[in-house]
Parts: C-alpha cells; sequence; structure tokens
C-alpha cells in the first residue's frame, strides 16, 4: 500500500461492479427519455465516464465546476460557480454526476440552480456519500457507498490536485492533509 493511504475503503472490484449496478439502474429509469448527465469538476470526471459507460440509452453530457473548498480539506460553506454548463437542459432530464458528498451544501446549491432552467426533472448521482458531515438534506437518488468522515483520495478525488488516479478510494494519512 502507498505509504499516503491510511486504508482503502472503497476496492476497485467494489467500484467497478456498483457502477455497473447504477448505470443499469439508469438505464432502466430513464429509458426513452432524454438524459443529460452533468458531472461536477473536477472530481467526477473518472466516476462519470465509467458510469455513461454503463448507461445503455443515448445521454448527452455536460460538465459544471464549483468551489465549496478552496484550497482547504473542509468546506467553507460558500459554493462558487467556477464553469456552468455548455448547454440547455430546458425540457431534459438532468442527473448531477457528483464524486462524493459530505456536508450537503453544493449539492443543494446545484439542483436550486439547475431547477430554475426548466429540466423535465433534476436527480443526483453521487459515487461516495459521507452522511456524518451532512448539514443539509439533499435528495440522491442514485448511491454508490456510504463511507465515513474520513478525508478520501483516489477514483477522482483528490488532495491538492493529487492521488485522483488511483483506481480506488482511500483514507488519506491525517499527517499528509493537516
Amino acid at each position: 500500500m502507498e505509504d499516503f493511504v491510511k486504508e482503502i475503503l472503497v476496492t476497485t472490484e467494489e467500484i467497478e461492479a456498483k457502477v455497473k449496478e447504477l448505470g443499469e439502474q439508469i438505464t432502466e429509469d430513464y429509458k426513452g427519455k432524454e438524459l443529460i448527465l452533468v458531472g461536477i469538476l473536477k472530481g467526477a470526471v473518472i466516476f462519470m465516464g465509467d458510469l455513461a459507460r454503463n448507461i445503455h440509452i443515448p445521454v448527452e453530457m455536460d460538465f459544471m465546476a464549483v468551489s465549496s473548498y478552496g484550497s482547504s480539506s473542509t468546506s467553507t460553506g460558500v459554493v462558487r460557480l467556477l464553469k456552468d454548463l455548455d448547454c440547455s437542459i430546458e425540457g431534459k432530464h438532468v442527473l448531477i454526476v457528483e464524486d462524493i458528498i459530505d456536508t450537503g451544501l453544493t449539492l443543494s446549491y446545484l439542483i436550486d440552480n439547475l431547477k430554475k432552467r426548466g429540466p423535465k426533472s433534476v436527480k443526483a448521482c453521487t459515487l461516495l456519500d459521507k452522511p456524518d458531515r451532512r448539514k443539509t438534506e439533499v435528495p440522491v437518488a442514485y448511491r454508490g457507498f456510504v463511507i465515513p468522515d474520513e478525508f478520501v483520495v483516489g477514483y477522482g478525488i483528490d488532495y491538492a490536485q493529487k492521488y485522483r488516479n488511483l483506481p480506488y478510494v482511500a483514507a488519506l494519512k491525517e499527517e499528509i492533509y493537516s
């Protein structure tokens, strides 16, 4: 194991199986509908790519970038929109694809923001959920794994722009980020 990893929380094999399962469920739920996946940069890129390959209906893909962390390892609570969608979502079903939900503030902001644009529906899909950190309740239609309140990296999730390329999700050793 790498010297920065405290513990592997979700293995590569577990991720692959869950992403396939989520893709099958989304395929079934949105059959015959216009679906746009909205990936939240940068953390959701790897998850969204794998998820899209497991969804077997035509989908559009777009991205947004938001920040609630700045350069900190904890959320500031203030959400800023850094990059908006390039396409219209009016009249379409929107599925927000997130890497991780902890406080819920970012997802709450995104849902409110996107609902104002006239979509048929807005739902959320997340790879990881940290309910112990929740400050506001948010609806999550598709959830990969519930994890403990640990600082995690891997499978798209970073610390200081590093560790996104790990094929698993791991708790980072505290001395790395403190």
